[in-house]
């Protein structure tokens, strides 16, 4: 079993900063089917989605973003194998910029921390 220890906010940033790389790398259908849970859910604006739609959406949507910003995180603890990551995203494409706040909740799955829910709001 692996434990949460002190470098649980470290771990959960590594994560996070993959996941936005990957996105802005355009690979972001395909990391994120390795790095989500089987049934993990993501909440956004007017929509919840299931982990097909979300895999979709990465597939069929908008150009990646260009750019990221990760700032103001924090970690809740939850038990020795979760977490959720929160903290507040500046991401640009083109002339457009968003400011968004986010909550990630990780679950670590056989050594390996999983997305399995995942919700941003316009900040």
């Amino acid at each position: 079993m692996t434990e949460i220890t002190d470098d649980l906010p470290a771990r959960l940033m590594h994560e996070e900063h993959a996941g936005w790389r990957a996105i802005v790398e355009g690979r972001g259908g395909e990391h994120y089917q390795r790095a989500m849970t089987r049934d993990a859910l993501m909440v956004v604006d007017g929509a919840m989605l299931g982990r097909d739609e979300i895999l979709d959406a990465f597939r069929s949507g908008p150009p990646p973003w260009e750019s990221y910003e990760l700032h103001e995180p924090a970690v809740i603890r939850l038990g020795d194998r979760a977490g959720i990551l929160v903290y507040r995203a500046v991401a640009r494409r083109g002339d457009d910029t968003v400011n968004l706040r986010m909550s990630t909740t990780y679950l670590n799955e056989g050594g390996s921390w999983r997305v399995a829910a995942h919700q941003q709001t316009a900040a």
